[in-house]
């Protein structure tokens, strides 16, 4: 294993901040001077887990973060300091409900199979205001914002920075640009191992909002923080490997896919209304998926469980051979359950040889009304953990503790959203 105590000499790393992901997507982290990595790296930084959304309470013992040598990433901004992700112990068992150690179980049973998910994102955000209520440049008013380089170019500081830390860090980041809404933006890198993706996208969360600071500006990942532009989604592109061989590609097969990768599909479309308490696990995110028209023409989101080719109207889509695009995940998905869901989903469809059934070309945003029989996508928080709470497959896959202490936290997070009294509510009720 590698010795942290030894890799800090060598890259002179002053303090390490160990962090982890807790049900909520929230990262959580110490920091801890490099004289005492040692002792970390055996037995784990302490936490006292109910102060975290962990479903915990203040009875329960130490909750110990014990970091993982492979995730080590070196503050581009601030060398001096290295992030670890790091894996949940208590009594000196793997929590099962926290979200790495969740992954990485159904990832090592996925290679047991035989397979190994590959992924990318596509992590939309926004440049906003310190106060959150309008986006950061004033002058970034298009109706149709997308790739605007006027405003791409206004950004120039903060973007550059951000990309040019992925770049140092090995991430071979490709692309960035200016999306659909004012003040939005997009930033790709090369896909991974499922497990290293997640890590990634977790650093690059906290990485976003440290940068925009620094600039003097606020990133939000929020799924829909102005209501009549476009919402931020976390688009996720999936291939199933074994050693070099891209599984899901097939010369021959229709689109490029082998029926494998069809029968994945199934299984994602299959589980697609549990899914959403996954991908989509807030009360903004619904504000996003079953949105009206927007100020640029299109949401550019799924409310329908459908799917298509090079098409970006339906929640998946098979942009070409090898892969698809799982278009229905939004900016507050966390890193981890992101994965773990799609990979639970996905197997299920391959065990189960589900078929997904007739491709559609169509444009669901002027023709979803002619299809007949298409699943719709739940219409608020609630509807979705009723369906998780219903799926035999989620739950046996991810696990019955991970789904009681998720349905649990985000149960009482809906709870606490219907006690609040809306404008809206008092404007349209006090005359009734």
């Amino acid at each position: 294993m590698t010795d942290l105590a030894k890799v800090a000499k060598e890259k002179g790393i002053k303090y390490f901040m160990i962090s982890y992901t807790d049900l909520f997507g929230v990262q959580r982290a110490k920091l801890v001077p490099a004289a005492a990595i040692g002792a970390m790296q055996k037995s784990g930084a302490g936490f006292a887990g109910f102060a975290t959304w962990l479903d915990m309470t203040p009875a329960d013992p130490d909750l110990f973060a014990v970091p993982d040598p492979a995730s080590l990433i070196q503050l581009p901004w601030k060398p001096e300091v290295g992030w670890l992700a790091s894996d949940l112990v208590m009594d000196g068992k793997l929590v099962e409900q926290a979200p790495r150690n969740l992954l990485k179980r159904l990832v090592a049973g996925a290679d047991a199979k035989g397979f190994e998910m590959k992924t990318g994102v596509e992590c939309e955000y926004f440049l906003i205001t310190q106060d959150g209520m309008g986006i950061s440049d004033a002058a970034d008013r298009q109706s149709k914002p997308c790739y605007d380089q006027s405003a791409l170019t206004r950004r120039y500081d903060v973007i550059t920075e951000i990309c040019d830390a992925m770049l140092s860090l090995g991430w071979k980041p490709y692309q960035n640009d200016h999306e659909d809404a004012n003040g939005q933006f997009e930033m790709n890198w090369e896909y991974d191992a499922a497990l290293v993706t997640a890590d990634r996208h977790a650093f690059f969360k906290y990485m976003v909002k440290t940068i925009a600071e620094k600039h003097g500006l606020r990133a939000t990942f929020m799924p829909k923080p102005f209501m009549n532009l476009t919402g931020s989604g976390c688009h996720a592109h999936v291939s199933l490997w074994k050693g070099r061989k891209n599984l899901f590609e097939d010369p021959k097969g229709e689109l490029g896919l082998a029926p494998l990768a069809y029968q994945f599909i199934g299984g994602v479309i299959h589980n697609a209304e549990a899914l959403c308490a996954l991908t989509n696990p807030t009360v903004n995110s619904y504000k996003r998926i079953n949105a009206p028209v927007t100020l640029s023409g299109a949401t550019w989101s799924p409310n329908t469980v459908t799917y298509t080719g090079n098409n970006r109207t339906h929640m998946i889509r098979i942009p070409e051979p090898g892969r698809f695009e799982f278009r229905l995940p939004d900016g507050a998905v966390n890193p981890y359950l992101l994965q773990a869901a799609l990979l639970v989903a996905g197997l299920d469809g391959i065990d189960n040889r589900r078929d997904p059934g007739k491709r559609l070309d169509i444009n669901m945003y002027t023709d979803g009304h002619t299809v007949k029989g298409a699943k719709r996508l739940p219409l608020n928080l609630l509807d979705a953990l009723r369906a998780l709470e219903a799926s035999t497959v989620l739950k046996n896959g991810l696990g019955a503790s991970f789904i009681s202490s998720y349905l649990k936290l985000r149960r009482a997070d809906w709870n606490d959203y219907a006690r609040h009294l809306t404008e809206w509510e008092r404007q349209t009720t006090l005359d009734c």
